[in-house]
């Protein structure tokens, strides 16, 4: 019996450290604004909020990165935010957020984040060619009302994917973003030649 409570006892200091060193991350797709949804429409720009909490976040900064992939393989990885170092950009709640915006025009996607304090670079990237309406962003969140992340690792938070061409998926972009599988296995489960993954770590 002594040991089965210890076997509790421990149970439960791994789940509270656990959740600790977790960090809660709600995604929030497009504007609280129906005219301004709509212009975003007409303009096929698309956004997406991301908010993060934990006591782990103080004291930290974060940035953000862009993962290009094309038949499987990472062909690029670029840096779209990062401000680590400037003490003014620095985390002092257990609480942050900032916005992804991102525009496909003319066989292009530009991306760029606007946070409370600071806006980013735009970043412009090249699209197979003839297929911009294929592309869509889409987060891993799906119908749940959280996800969590870690607080000292890199983690993907958003995908901008073409259908999946997997026969059983054809079609569909939800059944791949929300789908858990890792977004580097996207090539190989689900046959999308060409994507990208957003990312980010605390630092």
């Amino acid at each position: 019996m002594k040991n089965k409570y210890l076997i509790i006892i421990s149970f439960l200091i791994f789940q509270t450290n656990y959740s600790q060193k977790n960090v809660k991350m709600i995604s929030e797709y497009g504007s609280t604004n129906d005219e301004i949804n709509s212009l975003m429409l007409f303009q096929n720009i698309s956004t997406e909020k991301l908010t993060f909490e934990s006591n782990e976040l103080i004291g930290k900064f974060y940035e953000v990165n862009l993962k290009e992939y094309k038949n499987g393989k990472l062909i690029k990885k670029t840096k779209i935010f990062d401000y680590s170092g400037d003490e003014y950009f620095k985390i002092d709640t257990s609480y942050t957020s900032f916005k992804f915006f991102n525009k496909i025009e003319d066989d292009k996607l530009t991306v760029f984040i606007q946070s409370p304090k600071m806006y980013g670079e735009k970043k412009t990237f090249k699209l197979e060619k003839g297929k911009s309406e294929d592309y869509l962003l889409k987060d891993f969140q799906g119908e749940k009302k959280f996800v969590n992340v870690s607080s000292n690792e890199e983690f993907p938070i958003l995908t901008i994917i073409t259908p999946s061409q997997q026969e059983e998926t054809k079609g569909s972009y939800c059944d791949v973003a929300q789908s858990e599988i890792a977004p580097e296995k996207y090539w190989e489960k689900f046959e999308i030649p060409h994507y990208f993954v957003i990312s980010m770590k605390f630092k």
